[in-house]
């Protein structure tokens, strides 16, 4: 299994990562954890590139993170894709619960890397008019071989979750 996880911040993707990641016993990479160092400085965007490159070219993964740039290196070797596509309230609640229980800042062992200022609140109020129908473009051009799964709500997140799951459970 390879597993892309795309979506809003705030929307679970780094949740849903380390729960298949678990389940499948599959190395988990969260793309914040990648990107940013402890002083939240860029990698350069062609390393970036490579990492994720050495990273797809496992036999396992699963991998949470937006970076449309990078998307189709995921997105052609993916076997499932999930798109998170949550409204913005549901994603701006998911980061004050976040905030609340993990605190800003960075924190490599839960995947949970947590800036807010007013440009990430009006990335994460926009994500679905700006960044939804690339991230849809992205999909369609580069995992028609894989399982798509869109998916507008944390309940919906849920029940895939452990239908994923539940199918590899059966394959042993």
């Amino acid at each position: 299994m390879r597993i892309a996880i795309i979506g809003c911040g705030g929307s679970g993707k780094t949740t849903i990562g380390r729960r298949l990641a678990e389940a499948l016993h599959a190395p988990v990479t969260h793309l914040d954890a990648v990107y940013y160092d402890d002083e939240w400085n860029a990698l350069p965007k062609e390393k970036f590139a490579a990492l994720q490159e050495e990273l797809v070219a496992r036999d396992r993964w699963v991998i949470d993170g937006n970076y449309a740039a990078t998307l189709p290196i995921r997105l052609r070797r993916a076997t499932t894709v999930i798109f998170l596509d949550l409204s913005p309230f549901t994603c701006l609640a998911g980061i004050a619960q976040r905030r609340l229980r993990y605190g800003g800042g960075q924190n490599d062992a839960t995947g949970v890397y947590d800036r807010v200022n007013w440009g990430f609140i009006k990335y994460v109020w926009t994500f679905r008019r700006t960044m939804g129908p690339r991230v849809r473009r992205l999909i369609t051009e580069h995992a028609t071989h894989a399982d798509v799964h869109i998916v507008r709500s944390r309940r919906a997140a849920d029940l895939l979750v452990d239908e994923i799951i539940r199918a590899a459970d059966s394959r042993g």
